[in-house]
């Protein structure tokens, strides 16, 4: 009888230490996912929050201050820091809120020259510069791997400072990242109710950072967009301005061929041909090569054309026309942009051109040598400089007219240096031998086969990825 009661009170003990244990497990449990489920609605209220400020368009800087917010409200940290790695590879402080602690010993003689704690920290934080391994912040950057010190007064490699206020009691280091690039380090210290950061302090940091990594990446995606979209629309109203400089008709004069050809490597090119009447019976013919790409060089290409236009009308000297020209474009253009051109006046009723030269490639002439009887084919050279390259007093020294015979069955041919510096496989140019002795070959063409033929000539020698340069030519046969 006792063996039996002493076997009910021993059965029921241990059912109840089984049920009590039973319960503590249970609890445990519950606290666990009650802890799970507050840190997967902090993560998620993260990223709603991060989303919106991507769609925003917010700078990455503000990105960080949300980072470092998020950390400080869901762990209770009195402070937090975000350490970007930059282009340099080095780390820097970008973002801090309270008063986080320095990452190196503090400079004792510039701690009077901050009014206010606070503001000191911050600069002193923005200034530093950490190398990649350079203490935890280093370390973290450098394996990826985060760091939780529940007690960093028994860690030596955590700095300590005078200042109780920079006292670090216990620290959470967290690499922010995207796959294999990290993009900086986030740090939170202290826990504001005076205990330890514990793995869940550690797991929730981590959490944020990871959602961090990912929104950042994907507003520097956006914003690469933007400035591609930006850059798009800048070529396409560039292309439209050049789209309307050149002219599509050509002016017509008895004993006259001209024909022009224009083929950009890309979107938006740097060349500009004009070609217009000079009273009843002469035209006037440019090619010119603007400095630069995109708006700027569609832009003074446009301020090019006008002013020739406006000079060339009431003036029969190219080179006083360039004169005038360059005189305007020294004032319009900016320091590190330039135009070569060639202007001529072509009079068939006189059987003469007249050419003025601004640092642009030797227009070439095919006629018949009086002496000999044959075609040939030579360079024009006249002396002259870029515009907007020096002053004009300097300019106008050198620039000079020159007058050449232009008889029936003579050639004129202007080009832009990709036709003459076009080049194969093998890196061999084009050269202006090649396009002279193709002129000679097409002489008994007309303007337009003439330009046909020298622009198939030189899409077989580069090949169909052979382009790189702007092409442009303008040919005027004296028929």
């Amino acid at each position: 009888m006792w063996l039996f009661l002493l076997g009910l009170i021993l059965g029921l003990f241990v059912g109840g230490v089984f049920y009590l244990s039973s319960r503590r497990e249970i609890t445990r449990l519950d606290e666990q996912r009650q802890l799970l489920h507050q840190e997967q609605q902090i993560v998620l209220e993260f990223m709603h929050n991060m989303v919106e400020a991507i769609g925003e368009g917010v700078e990455r800087s503000e990105l960080f201050k949300r980072v470092v917010h998020a950390a400080i409200l869901s762990t209770g940290a009195l402070s937090a820091c975000v350490f970007e790695r930059a282009v340099d590879e080095r780390l820097r402080g970008v973002v801090v809120e309270g008063l986080f602690p320095p990452q190196k010993p503090l400079p004792v003689s510039t701690a009077m020259k901050i009014t206010t704690r606070t503001r000191f920290i911050e600069q002193v934080l923005r200034s530093e510069v950490l190398e990649v391994g350079e203490g935890l912040v280093g370390e973290v950057a450098k394996t990826g791997e985060g760091v939780l010190i529940a007690d960093a007064s028994a860690d030596p490699r955590v700095i300590r400072h005078d200042d109780p206020s920079l006292i670090v009691r216990s620290l959470v280091l967290v690499p922010i990242r995207f796959k294999e690039k990290n993009l900086g380090v986030l740090a939170v210290a202290n826990p504001a109710d005076g205990l330890s950061f514990n793995e869940t302090d550690f797991s929730l940091v981590d959490s944020l950072a990871e959602q961090a990594g990912l929104a950042i990446h994907n507003a520097d995606i956006m914003n690469l967009q933007i400035e591609k979209n930006k850059l798009d629309l800048d070529l396409s109203l560039a292309s439209n301005i050049q789209g309307m400089l050149l002219p599509k008709n050509f002016p017509q004069k008895p004993g006259l061929e001209v024909d022009a050809r224009y083929l950009p490597a890309q979107k938006v090119g740097g060349d500009l041909y004009d070609i217009f009447s000079v009273g009843a019976d002469k035209i006037g013919v440019a090619i010119a090569d603007v400095s630069g790409k995109g708006i700027p060089a569609s832009l003074l290409m446009a301020i090019c054309q006008s002013n020739l236009r406006h000079f060339a009308k009431n003036c029969r000297s190219p080179a006083r026309v360039l004169t005038r020209l360059n005189a305007v474009l020294s004032d319009e253009m900016r320091k590190d942009m330039f135009v070569t051109l060639v202007y001529a006046i072509v009079d068939p009723s006189k059987n003469e051109l007249i050419i003025a030269r601004g640092g642009h490639e030797l227009p070439l002439l095919g006629h018949k040598d009086e002496e000999t009887n044959l075609f040939r084919t030579r360079t024009i050279g006249s002396e002259g400089m870029a515009l907007g390259m020096v002053p004009p007093a300097l300019f106008d020294e050198v620039i000079e007219d020159k007058v050449i015979p232009f008889h029936k069955g003579d050639v004129f041919v202007l080009y832009t240096d990709g036709v003459t510096e076009a080049t194969n496989f093998e890196g061999t140019e084009f050269t202006t031998e090649r396009l002279a002795d193709l002129v000679k070959q097409l002489r008994n063409s007309s303007a337009v086969e003439i330009n046909d033929g020298i622009l198939d000539r030189v899409a077989r020698f580069s090949g169909p990825d052979g382009q790189t340069d702007d092409v442009t030519l303008v040919t005027v046969k004296h028929s």
